[in-house]
C-alpha cells in the first residue's frame, strides 16, 4: 500500500493565505506592466539570479484577477486589520490594467533584495517582500510629495506604478 509523501515545506505554495487573504510569507511578489518584461524577468531570475524554476510562480493579469476576486470573497474580517486587503485591492486594479506577476521564494532579506533588483532591471514596477508581520516594498517609487498615514480605511501609502501615470490606482484603488 503506497503512502502519500508529505508536502515539501520548501515548495512555493499554490495559494498562500492568512485569514483567507493572499499572504505569501517568505516570498517576493513582483508586478510587471507588460508580459514581455514579466517573461524577461522570469528568464533572468532562473538564468542569472540563481532562482530555480520551482521557486517561481507566475500569474497573468487574468489569473491574478481571479485570485484576488476569490480572496476578497473568502477573506476573514481579521484580514482587514493588516494591509493585506489594501494590497489585494491594489493588485485587483493593476490586474485590470493588464499587469502580470511573479511570486518568488526568498528565504531572507538579502535574497529578496537581489530578486527585486534583478526584476527591477527587467521592468518590475513593484516588489513586495512578505514577512510574518510586515510587507516591505523593495523598489523605490518616485515621490510625488504626498504621504498619508496607512490604515485599512485609507489604504497603503505607496506611490503609483510608474507607467500608469496620473490615472493609476493608488494602493486603496483610488485614482
Amino acid at each position: 500500500m503506497a503512502m502519500d509523501k508529505p508536502a515539501d515545506p520548501s515548495a512555493v505554495p499554490q495559494h498562500p493565505t492568512s485569514f483567507g487573504a493572499f499572504k505569501p510569507v517568505g516570498q517576493v511578489l513582483l508586478s510587471f506592466a507588460s508580459a514581455r518584461d514579466w517573461d524577461a524577468a522570469r528568464q533572468a531570475l532562473t538564468q542569472q539570479g540563481g532562482v530555480s524554476a520551482e521557486d517561481i510562480r507566475s500569474y497573468t493579469d487574468r489569473q491574478m484577477l481571479a485570485q484576488v476576486e476569490e480572496d476578497l470573497r473568502q477573506a476573514s474580517p481579521i484580514a482587514a486589520l493588516g494591509q493585506e486587503m489594501n494590497l489585494l485591492r491594489q493588485h485587483q486594479k493593476l490586474a485590470e490594467a493588464g499587469y502580470h506577476w511573479l511570486l518568488v521564494k526568498a528565504a531572507d532579506d538579502e535574497r529578496a533584495a537581489r530578486v527585486a533588483e534583478l526584476a527591477r532591471r527587467h521592468g518590475a514596477q513593484q516588489a513586495q517582500h512578505y514577512g510574518n508581520f510586515i510587507i516591505v516594498e523593495l523598489i523605490e517609487q518616485p515621490a510625488d510629495g504626498r504621504q498619508s498615514a496607512e490604515s485599512p480605511a485609507r489604504g497603503l501609502d505607496v506611490a503609483k506604478p510608474n507607467d500608469l501615470g496620473a490615472d493609476a490606482p493608488d494602493a486603496s484603488g483610488k485614482t
